[in-house]
């Protein structure tokens, strides 16, 4: 693991993103690949994190983006809300791991963030609930 001191400064930058989809309930499998752009925007140093790219998913490939916001705070920690600034999950890279959690609705959302070096960290969410049952887990390589 890496130890990151700011959680936002190491974020910030473009990012290629591998990312693989799993449902365990279904066994259906799919991809996502495509990039990453976290840059800052707006007042006290926010920043968006703007990913696009493709899914693939049972042979079909669809366009695919999200939006998301992290707040710096003082400490070197960070809160991520999604793009409507409803809370998602606060972010804590400064011993190199953080796990995350978020209800939504009656499912459990649960990531585990791991920086491996100032290039490459990882990303893995497993939901469970009544209505999903997955598995995603994505690399994170900054582009050059």
């Amino acid at each position: 693991m890496y130890a990151v001191a700011d959680t936002a400064a190491y974020l910030t930058g473009r990012w290629h993103i591998e990312r693989a989809v799993h449902d365990l309930r279904t066994g259906t499998e799919g991809s996502f690949r495509g990039t990453a752009e976290i840059r800052p925007d707006g007042p006290g140093g926010t920043l968006v994190h703007l990913e696009e790219g493709e899914l693939t998913w049972q042979g079909t490939v669809h366009p695919a983006t999200r939006t998301l916001r992290i707040g710096p705070r003082p400490d070197g920690t960070a809160a991520v809300t999604f793009a409507d600034g409803r809370p998602f999950h606060d972010l804590d890279l400064r011993t190199g791991r953080w796990t995350a959690h978020h209800p939504c609705a009656a499912d459990r959302y649960e990531g585990t963030f791991t920086a491996l070096n100032a290039d490459r960290w990882h990303l893995r969410w497993r939901v469970t609930g009544p209505a999903k049952d997955q598995l995603l887990r994505s690399v994170y390589r900054r582009a050059r």
